[in-house]
């Protein structure tokens, strides 16, 4: 049983990586009043720019660490550069947020799916990133290989819980995120540029997403393919409603859900025949339905103005 423990938690943390910065880029976008269900798409686009340039330079083969450092960049720069088109549709152009996100979902996945085709062709997949061991901690029993034996975007991932918590919390610019989405007229009257902050938490959340799904093809399953996302986005905006608006608890959200997808291998891995497995492959959807219907019926409300445009000639 212990072993059994051990190998759902090693394939559960690092599982949750691609939610957990998909999940606090979509906070910081919530919080200045935006939501993005485009986030699924993003999270595409990212996957097949990230795998793109190392693939160019070394096909599968290994190449040097700032070429995977380069797909890296490459995917949250392309991730912002759609959170802005995303920002142009819903900010200056005043489009439904909803179906907006939507078409954005749309587009960037049959965008990625077409230049994987053009560019790649074939199941091909690039060496990658590989796991790292710090040293003496990571030979640790149990914890060593859960926890210090991942791959350097997990530390990573992990490690922006408390730097996007400092940055919405403790500096200017985050005071100046959470005033565009609670009371936008009221900062506008105090100097602050809503649209433009608005257009930067886009395009922070969605470098992060782009981020995301970088990780997926360059350090978890190493190739693309048109269902490698398979919902994570959308996963990863109920997360932010899971989590409260709060980076501490949508880490928490993006462990229970992947730990959830994770229990799916880690039963087939054991061979307990005796388990539906069909039910622990739903599990972690399922688990998406149960949180939104209990946020829904929660007291507990985000973002007073999230979802909804702000110009500042109108005054209703």
């Amino acid at each position: 049983m212990l072993d059994f423990i051990v190998l759902f938690l090693t394939v559960g943390i690092p599982l949750s990586s691609s939610l957990l910065l998909a999940a606090l880029g979509e906070t910081v976008n919530q919080r200045s009043g935006v939501f993005n269900l485009g986030c699924e798409g993003v999270m595409s686009m990212g996957a097949f720019v990230g795998m793109l340039i190392p693939f160019l330079v070394g096909g599968q083969s290994q190449v040097a660490w700032y070429v995977n450092v380069l797909g890296l960049a490459a995917a949250a720069i392309i991730g912002a550069l759609f959170g802005l088109l995303f920002g142009v549709v819903v900010i200056k152009f005043g489009a439904p947020q909803g179906i907006a996100g939507i078409g954005l979902q749309l587009f960037c996945t049959g965008l990625a799916g077409t230049l994987y085709r053009h560019f790649i062709g074939g199941a091909q997949g690039v060496y990658g990133i590989s796991t790292i061991s710090i040293p003496l901690i990571s030979d640790l029993p149990i914890v060593g290989k859960m926890l210090f034996s991942c791959n350097p975007m997990v530390y990573f991932a992990f490690l922006m819980v408390p730097v996007t918590s400092y940055i919405l919390f403790k500096t200017p610019w985050g005071l100046k995120i959470r005033a565009c989405g609670t009371m936008p007229r009221a900062a506008d009257s105090m100097g602050i540029n809503v649209s433009r902050t608005r257009y930067q938490a886009l395009a922070f959340g969605s470098a992060m997403a782009g981020l995301a799904g970088a990780y997926l093809s360059l350090c978890y399953a190493k190739i693309f393919t048109d269902t490698l996302i398979g919902g994570r986005g959308f996963i990863a905006v109920a997360l932010v409603y899971f989590g409260r608006w709060s980076p501490l608890g949508v880490m928490g959200g993006a462990l229970l859900f992947s730990l959830a997808q994770a229990l799916q291998l880690a039963v087939q891995a054991y061979g307990f025949t005796s388990f539906p497995y069909e039910f622990l492959v739903m599990l972690p959807y399922l688990l998406v339905i149960v949180v939104l219907v209990f946020v829904g019926k929660s007291k507990h409300v985000g973002p007073a103005m999230l979802g909804k445009p702000f110009n500042r000639e109108m005054r209703t």
